[in-house]
């Protein structure tokens, strides 16, 4: 407290105020110098106290030690022994939530991870309160059911122990708030408010902990009506850290989430505070009132839908409703048996309103309505979302989606949420309606609710790029593709639904495009022919193609196991025998035979194959818990490179029964999950995403970018965005271009990019057709979203340089975007990127050292210009797929003999062979004027012809078509993309 820090005085006390006591005792009055001071003063006879003031630390005295440092360490102390250091300014305000996020109810949430303070201060407060928590939550919500199970997370603390900490907060089945607070003694502690939460209705939950002090406040509306308030006390002391460990909002693999919505999420660390004192406005004002109204108007669709479909169930399955507005249905109703007809008690009001609705019930097929009353509302709501898909699907299925959008309105109120992405999609890009962003949002958030895969991955897909209004949010983008990330290895073990194997194949790639075939295809009945012949890689083939639904087949799991079983016990092949086996396991379209399958999998195994070997190793682990066999046959496999083979010992090791390890072992299963995950191993993808996001492993420092780089990954392997895809194809060879252009729409906007390029290769061929139907420039939208995607083709960096350099419609030329999309295409290999960048140094464009950087050219060994052209024409030369003269080399050729030229008429032998020749001709000139003056003459050359036809001296360069033409960047070569 008396010198300020030095060299050997590190960290001094700092001391903002100091009290001084000061008391009289009596000596026989009980007072005694070994009690302490407090009990002591209680005695005094008189007291008093002061108030000092402490001198600053910075303005102390230094010490003086007495001690020489060294003079390499004196200088070092010198130069930082008079410098102030300044706290950094800092806030213990975190906003945990800007945006609304949408809760589907299942096991995904949003992690967020608090660091420690950077201000000293600060930090040690937040220490000093580790027993004593003092913060303040609150947050927006608008549920739409209650718990299905006991617990449902809304915000809750893991420890890096995988456990619960302060805070929890749950929702019951009942609506009331379950918090839980782990205490430092170590047990949890929990309490259940007395209130239960509105339904429908946005409000705000403030939750505050002041001690063993905890106040719930709750208010509804934007206008902060006061619903609840309840004050709970406790005894205990609680533990609190915020930075050992992560907050899920939500979901997580411990605990499904809400249904409903999050608004925005503040966290006051180191504050409790009352309502008032909160600023936690709910920023988004329009897209939450949509929502509202939204659930209002579908309560009526589904109130409607619930009558409609316990009418028909009543009345038997031939029963129809009677219309008056219908004539074929009144003459039923006036002839028909009477017990047949019901008329439906709505009123002419709710039928004006819900036009589409009537209309689409009417001319339902009554047979086809559901039977269980609780899947009524969903199955009609299916069967109107059909109905409407086939209006699109005809040759002029663009224009009627203006009059298909009520429709599918009505299938979105439903449940049906396949419609509420076709919808989002519509709004979002003016796909023939107004363009609506606020629609957009509002359906795409309302398909995220309701777990539809396309809407989760548009949603994280644009908060994964901050796009379109969407704020850029890594975390909140991975809580939504982890969710279909999740299910997309399900999904491919499930052969039921609208399913497809997500292939990547290019527009632009005419050799993939010719191999895509169907069951009455050339190809198909090629690898069939050769397939009943007993070829053991076309049965192969063919069974892959029929189970997955690959290369334009129709998916077909009964035909795909006969080929299974036809290969694997006809032939001697190790993969079909494998194949076959599995399928025997699990009983995927065949009756399950477990030995017949054991025997073929030891077969496959002993013919040296590693999935077979990996196979056997699941099989004693899953059904005779034979975990050393297990453990033994996997080491095996994970030798010969088997990916399945590291996840299962990942597993192994998570779960704690590895032979002779210990216990659980997370940083070995991290290991082997990442080595699964580098092999392509989904559930190793999964589990690595998790770690990054999280950062609860050493071994995986925390990346929330990385997190939803490797769960985007897996999602686009989703099968419901295969068909998508899928379908966009077919309609694309089949030369149906409306439903071409819709599918590859509805494929690009979920992120994935070879639909994105696929989408804008389209627009740049039917121009007319995406200037009529869409609402957004298709060509600069999609190649510019592919751009930023990871392993982007070049083809598209090639394009978007090109449109940088002209200027596209709204977006004027830039020359500095377009040597980077050019320099970008050249360091993916692609000649065409190296021939654009030399053509703009041709045309006097300067490249930035920064891209010369980036292309690993040398600026001081490639000091100019002609240098730098040398580089890049060599470059492009042995970068180009052409095995004859190419626009590449033949310009190294120009430019070298440019160069020579340019050399040789500027050599010295140039100038004195000139000069020489120049003097010739002037002696020669001047005597041959001397001689005809001698003669005093003029004769007229006898050779001289007057012929006025005369050819005169021609260009030898023919002049351009266009000379505006040759100030651009011409696309002389351009190489076939990358597959």
């Amino acid at each position: 407290m008396v010198y300020r820090d030095d060299y050997f005085i590190r960290h001094s006390i700092s001391v903002s105020m100091v009290i001084l006591h000061a008391w009289i005792t009596h000596k026989y009055s009980g007072g005694d110098m070994n009690v302490k001071w407090e009990e002591n003063s209680l005695h005094a006879v008189a007291k008093n106290f002061t108030l000092l003031k402490p001198v600053p630390p910075f303005e102390r005295p230094f010490k003086d030690h007495q001690v020489c440092l060294e003079w390499n360490m004196d200088y070092i102390w010198n130069l930082r022994a008079n410098k102030i250091p300044q706290c950094p300014f800092e806030n213990d305000l975190v906003t945990l939530l800007g945006f609304l996020y949408a809760s589907s109810g299942e096991n995904t949430g949003i992690v967020k991870k608090f660091p420690r303070f950077q201000n000293r201060e600060l930090e040690a407060t937040r220490r000093q309160r580790i027993d004593y928590p003092v913060f303040t939550v609150s947050l927006w919500l608008y549920l739409l059911h209650y718990c299905k199970a006991s617990l449902c997370g809304i915000l809750y603390f893991v420890d890096s122990n995988e456990m619960y900490g302060t805070p929890s907060v749950f929702l019951t089945e009942e609506g009331h708030l379950h918090i839980q607070m782990h205490l430092v003694k170590g047990e949890d502690l929990a309490v259940k408010t007395k209130f239960i939460l509105p339904l429908k209705e946005w409000f705000r939950l403030d939750i505050s902990f002041n001690g063993g002090q905890i106040v719930v406040i709750t208010s509804v509306g934007q206008d902060l009506k006061s619903y609840h308030n309840q004050t709970i006390s406790f005894r205990e002391d609680f533990h609190y850290n915020d930075t050992a460990g992560y907050f899920i909002i939500g979901g997580s693999r411990y605990v499904a989430g809400i249904e409903g919505f999050f608004g925005p999420l503040k966290y006051y660390r180191l504050r409790t505070l009352h309502p008032a004192q909160i600023f936690n406005p709910l920023l988004e004002k329009q897209l939450a009132e949509q929502i509202k109204l939204y659930y209002e108007r579908c309560a009526e669709v589904q109130e409607i839908v619930s009558v409609y479909a316990s009418t028909v169930q009543q009345g038997g399955g031939s029963q129809e409703a009677c219309d008056l507005g219908n004539s074929y249905l009144d003459l039923k109703c006036r002839y028909g048996r009477p017990s047949t007809c019901r008329a439906f008690p709505w009123e002419k009001e709710l039928r004006a309103q819900h036009p589409s609705l009537f209309q689409a019930l009417l001319e339902m097929v009554l047979s086809m309505v559901p039977r269980n009353q609780n899947e009524s509302v969903l199955g009609i709501g299916g069967r109107i979302f059909e109905k409407a898909i086939e209006r699109l699907s005809s040759v002029d299925g663009l224009h009627q989606i203006s009059s298909v959008v009520p429709f599918l309105m009505d299938s979105s109120c439903c449940g049906y949420h396949k419609a509420s992405y076709y919808l989002a999609v519509f709004y979002e890009t003016g796909l023939n309606v107004p363009r609506d962003q606020l629609q957009g949002m509002l359906y795409s958030l309302v398909g995220g609710q309701g777990s539809e895969r396309l809407s989760s991955m548009n949603l994280g897909y644009k908060h994964y790029q901050g796009i379109d209004n969407y704020p850029l949010d890594w975390e909140l983008s991975y809580a939504y593709y982890s969710n279909i990330a999740t299910k997309t290895p399900l999904d491919q073990h499930t052969l039921q639904g609208d399913q497809a194997y997500v292939e990547t194949i290019r527009l632009k790639d005419d050799e993939i495009l010719k191999v895509q075939t169907k069951e009455d295809g050339d190809v198909f009945m090629w690898l069939k022919h050769e397939a009943t012949r007993g070829n053991a890689a076309a049965q192969q083939r063919l069974a892959q193609m029929l189970f997955w639904g690959q290369q334009g087949v129709a998916k077909n799991p009964e035909a795909a196991i006969e080929w299974y079983a036809k290969g694997a016990l006809e032939t001697e092949d190790p993969a079909l025998i494998y194949d076959y086996a599995i399928v025997l396991f699990k009983g995927q379209g065949v009756k399950k035979n477990r030995r017949l399958a054991l025997e073929l999998m030891k077969k496959a195994a002993s013919k040296g194959l590693h999935q077979a070997v990996n196979g056997l190793g699941w099989y004693y682990h899953k059904f005779k818990k034979n975990y050393a066999k297990a453990a033994k046959y996997w080491l095996k496999a994970e030798e010969m490179g088997n990916p399945d083979a590291s996840y299962n010992l990942g597993v192994l090791y998570l779960d704690g029964i590895f032979p002779g390890a210990p216990g659980r072992n997370q940083t070995l299963a991290g290991e082997y999950f990442h080595k699964a995950a580098q092999g392509g191993h989904m559930e190793g993808t999964l589990w690595c995403s998790l770690y990054y996001v999280t950062g609860n492993l050493e071994t995986f420092p925390r990346d929330p970018e990385k997190a939803v780089v490797w769960a985007k990954h897996v999602a686009e392997k989703n099968g419901y965005l295969g068909h998508v895809i899928r379908r966009g194809l077919n309609a694309y060879l089949e030369g149906s271009w409306h439903e071409a252009l819709l599918y590859y729409v509805l494929a690009a906007e979920t992120g994935i990019e070879v639909s994105q390029t696929n989408l804008a290769h389209i627009c740049e061929e039917r121009p007319d057709l995406a200037a009529r139907y869409l609402g957004v420039n298709c060509v600069w939208r999609y190649y510019n979203f592919s751009v930023f995607q990871i392993d982007a083709p070049s083809f598209a960096y090639l394009k978007m340089g090109d449109l940088y350099y002209y200027g596209h419609q709204n977006q004027s030329q830039d020359l500095e975007l377009s040597v980077q999309m050019y320099a970008q295409a050249a360091l993916d290999g692609d000649s065409q990127g190296f021939f654009n960048l030399a053509l703009l140094i041709e045309e006097g464009a300067i490249i930035p050292h920064h891209i010369l950087d980036f292309l690993e050219i040398d600026p001081t060994v490639h000091s100019n210009n002609i240098s730098i052209l040398q580089e890049l024409y060599e470059r492009c030369w042995s970068h180009s797929s052409e095995e004859s003269l190419s626009p590449c080399s033949l310009a190294w050729l120009y430019l070298h003999l440019r160069l020579i030229w340019g050399a040789a008429l500027h050599s010295a032998l140039t100038y004195f062979l000139g000069t020489f020749f120049l003097s010739m001709l002037i002696a020669w000139t001047v005597q041959y004027f001397q001689s005809v003056s001698a003669n005093g003459s003029s004769l007229i050359p006898a050779g001289a012809s007057l012929d006025p036809t005369a050819p005169t001296a021609s260009p030898a360069v023919t002049p351009a078509a266009d000379a505006s033409a040759q100030d651009q960047p011409t696309v002389t070569n351009n190489p076939e993309p990358r597959g």
